[in-house]
């Protein structure tokens, strides 16, 4: 027989079923604790993992009310029930709901009469709703397993997830590769991080307390851009990304059609500003589609390195300088003397031997010309005032000389309140593909001779000066105008790498970054 409480949510389902009327649930967070990347969860029904502040962390969100006399509820499967030791069961001072469809499980259990059963989430939440509980219980939490996880992540019940992101390395040895359950994706369309803690360790493991909040789905969500301040999803809004989008909006609808060096030509606007707080490690990857985040930290690693070969990166498989370093466009420029990939005098020889002579991409040139970036990192260190720290890849007298004139031409570094900003000038932006790029690799730039000098980052601000939309990108950039911005990731750099010609790939960590899909434009040569 039924309990009375899973009596009267049977009766309020069945009025519900009769009237036709959609059944109102009970509002739930979940709370995990999983791998970063896998999102491993347990392996042979237990906790691969010791964690103390976790278990405190734990008990703290699902037991503590804001008023003396409510109860939290907490939902598990038969499996969680039984993972959990027989001394803490039921978990005190919660609502313990399990879930099964066996209608004799609370005698093979063993149950508690305080414990209640649900056949399913849905009839769980529906009994904290209308049953006798309901007056009661004051928040409820999704607690587990692997099964139960999957069904309350895509329920529209779900408000948010409290996610323990445990790290899967321990220096160079992977850990929890051998979980056989694993909570499911977040899904990038309906949730977006909103806070986490900085790196904690405990057991030789280090491990964050992080909140995804669902995506407000109310009617101004998913409308376009606006000329004016635009409504946007997330905890505050992503107000930074939504001006990238009425820059964009504003070139499409009033820009000046012009024709362009590509022969593709272009709408533009001449004169633009935005500007992104890199403050408490958050990164301006844009989210209304996916940036090649791999590509930006690769090229400008690839800067920093002073190299001008091309093929580096093509070996990475990363393709973005293939078009303007082949053979025929480098024939068409009249270097038909240079090998295919050989760039000239770009970016990185101009940072780091500005003022040399080039001969070609295998030269060593260690020791020639001007090491700008170092000169700029010497000096924010020992004249954080100076007004001149600026690191320039526009260099006339080797203009010819390049595949590419540069379009973001110099950067100058900032100093106030032990916080390093930056302010990049580009002389040519393409606003769909090249921009959202040069945002997240200045930003990079910034954040990584922030942590040379011993500051905090603090904003980075992108000035234009011909800001263009190429005409065969207009139809995906009205695709992407659409998408609501979500908050932006965070970024992990290595702590102990203090040069900065020490810093790889492996020592950066974005962590919730959770875009749109990706669109497709092509690029202008």
């Amino acid at each position: 027989m039924p309990s009375t409480a899973a009596a009267a949510a049977m009766s309020t389902s069945a009025a519900a079923a009769a009237t036709g009327k959609t059944e109102a649930l009970r509002g739930f967070t979940i709370v995990v604790a999983a791998t970063a990347k896998t999102f491993g969860i347990g392996k042979a029904g237990q906790l691969p993992w010791n964690l103390p502040q976790d278990m405190e962390h734990f008990k703290r969100l699902t037991a503590c009310t804001s008023v003396p006399d409510k109860i939290n509820a907490v939902i598990m499967g038969r499996r969680t029930w039984q993972s959990i030791p027989e001394k803490f069961r039921p978990l005190r001072n919660r609502l313990n709901v399990v879930l099964s469809r066996n209608p004799g499980i609370r005698e093979q259990l063993n149950l508690p009469q305080g414990v209640r059963v649900a056949t399913s989430l849905k009839a769980a939440l529906a009994l904290l709703a209308h049953g006798n509980d309901a007056s009661v219980v004051e928040k409820v939490f999704v607690i587990g397993g692997a099964a139960v996880y999957r069904e309350a992540v895509i329920s529209e019940a779900c408000e948010a997830i409290e996610f323990t992101s445990i790290e899967e390395k321990r220096g160079a040895t992977p850990l929890f590769a051998d979980c056989d359950a694993h909570f499911p994706v977040i899904p990038a369309t309906e949730y977006c991080l909103v806070s986490s803690t900085p790196v904690l360790s405990q057991n030789a493991l280090r491990f964050r307390f992080q909140r995804y909040e669902r995506l407000d789905r109310g009617p101004s969500a998913d409308s376009p851009v606006g000329g004016g301040p635009s409504k946007v999803s997330g905890a505050a809004g992503n107000q930074e990304e939504a001006q990238y989008l009425r820059l964009v909006q504003e070139i499409i609808e009033h820009g000046k059609r012009r024709g362009d060096r590509t022969q593709t030509g272009t709408l533009s606007k001449f004169g633009a500003q935005l500007r992104f707080s890199l403050r408490d490690e958050t990164f301006p990857l844009l989210t209304t589609k996916r940036v090649f985040w791999r590509g930006v930290a690769e090229e400008l690693l690839w800067f920093i390195s002073g190299s001008t070969d091309a093929n580096y990166l093509k070996e990475k498989k990363i393709g973005i300088w293939d078009g303007n370093s082949s053979r025929e466009y480098l024939d068409k420029l009249g270097l038909s003397h240079r090998e295919e990939g050989d760039l000239g005098p770009v970016y990185g020889f101009q940072w780091r031997h500005f003022g040399a002579e080039y001969s070609d991409m295998h030269a060593d040139y260690t020791g020639k010309g001007i090491d700008q970036l170092a000169r700029a990192i010497t000096t924010i260190k020992d004249n954080p005032e100076d007004r001149r720290i600026i690191v320039s890849a526009w260099n006339p007298a080797d203009l010819g000389k390049m595949a590419l004139p540069p379009c973001h031409m110099f950067c100058q570094f900032y100093v106030a309140d032990g916080e390093l900003s930056c302010q990049m000038y580009q002389r040519s932006a393409d606003m769909g593909l090249g921009v959202p790029f040069n945002i997240a690799s200045y930003a990079l730039l910034t954040r990584l001779v922030a942590q040379v000098c011993g500051l905090k980052a603090g904003e980075f601000i992108h000035t234009i000066g011909d800001a263009h939309v190429y005409l065969n990108h207009v139809d995906a950039l009205k695709e992407q105008l659409t998408r609501t911005p979500r908050s932006f990731p965070k970024l992990r750099i290595n702590p102990a790498k203090k040069h900065i010609d020490s810093f790889t790939f492996e020592d950066f960590t974005i962590e919730g970054y959770l875009p749109h899909e990706s669109l497709k434009m092509k690029m202008a040569v």
